[in-house]
């Protein structure tokens, strides 16, 4: 076989793969680093987006996905669950279809995007909406696995964390360097958690001179990190960082710290303003959540000529709601080429 063959084949090395004998994967990773050429013009920097939504389930919890099932399977596990705002739902319940696994998710009532909630169902996960936000699934979630045989894959999995650092190995092989800043929403603040796992192990190893500056981004209807305390009830249009006490909390201020980095707040305004422009402008739709990475790069600036990678979690049709009820309606002519002509003209 030749080509990509998946995250734990194309960095084996970096990884404990003890007990494995069967790698459970879609061939997740890979996802291309475009460069952002109005971004960059605007920023008079060097921009580039990580374009995660181009993974087989949507969105870039594939990579942790595959090494968490992939252990979970090698341990005898039959049963998966996880509490979800969306995209973690339907990784999970992808790879488990994959390794012949059942899948039970747990999501926020009315408060997870059609497309996520889509993909969990077809893929055959037993999806349950609790009367409460994703907090509380997740709690639920860990509670369970004290009473029955099944495996938690939220992030809180450390399989998860190891499968996601890889979206920085990838950076760093295409730009050939680690850039001087990582911009990256935070909901669970596991991802940057993981990114910066990847840019270390990389940089100790040699393959990259530099280390970024972390720079994370929550809503901020949900910025727990940023406010410095939790948030009962979380508010945001991005639904997939909408997590008012974060799991990886702790690590997360730890990268912050070790990478003289920052997290701080996008309103909603700014975040479908980002999530617009890079659409219009740089030819890539991604969800809303994603593009609170953009967004904060927009409202704060980044330093002249500096490298900059923004990466965008999710794919845009993750959340068509959002997509249209932030769209003009369009309008609706007669089927005739003279009502065509005064349209266009």
């Amino acid at each position: 076989m030749t080509g990509w063959n998946g995250l734990l084949r194309e960095y084996a090395q970096w990884f404990n793969l003890d007990g494995v004998d069967e790698f459970v994967t879609l061939q997740e990773g890979n996802t291309p680093l475009i460069h952002a050429d109005r971004l960059s013009e605007r920023l008079e920097a060097d921009v580039w987006l990580k374009c995660e939504g181009l993974n087989p389930s949507g969105s870039f919890k594939d990579r942790g996905m595959t090494m968490a099932i992939t252990k979970a399977k090698a341990n005898g596990a039959q049963r998966v669950i996880c509490g979800s705002t969306g995209n973690t739902s339907a990784s999970a319940a992808a790879y488990a279809a994959k390794a012949g696994m059942d899948c039970v998710v747990l999501v926020p009532e009315g408060k997870i995007a059609l497309g996520k909630l889509a993909q969990a169902m077809v893929y055959g996960a037993e999806v349950l909406q609790i009367r409460g936000n994703f907090d509380q699934a997740l709690n639920l979630a860990r509670e369970l696995t004290q009473h029955m045989a099944i495996t938690i894959v939220n992030s809180i999995n450390p399989d998860r964390i190891e499968g996601q650092k890889t979206g920085a190995f990838e950076i760093v092989d295409v730009l050939g360097n680690a850039p001087d800043i990582l911009s990256i929403p935070v909901g669970n603040a596991g991802n940057i958690t993981a990114y910066w796992r990847g840019f270390t192990q990389y940089h100790f190893a040699g393959h990259c001179s530099t280390l970024p500056k972390m720079w994370g981004f929550q809503a901020a209807g949900a910025a727990p990190i940023v406010l410095g305390r939790p948030v009962e009830n979380p508010e945001t249009i991005a639904t997939a960082i909408r997590i008012g006490n974060p799991a990886s909390w702790v690590p997360a201020l730890e990268v912050i710290h070790e990478s003289l980095g920052d997290i701080r707040a996008v309103t909603d305004d700014e975040i479908i303003e980002a999530y617009r422009y890079v659409a219009r402008y740089e030819s890539v739709f991604c969800e809303p959540a994603s593009a609170a990475s953009v967004a904060g790069i927009l409202k704060f600036g980044v330093p002249k000529g500096s490298t900059v990678v923004c990466v965008l979690t999710g794919n845009g049709l993750k959340d068509p709601e959002t997509a249209v009820s932030t769209s003009a309606t369009p309008p609706v002519i007669d089927a005739t080429i003279k009502a065509l002509l005064e349209k266009l003209s």
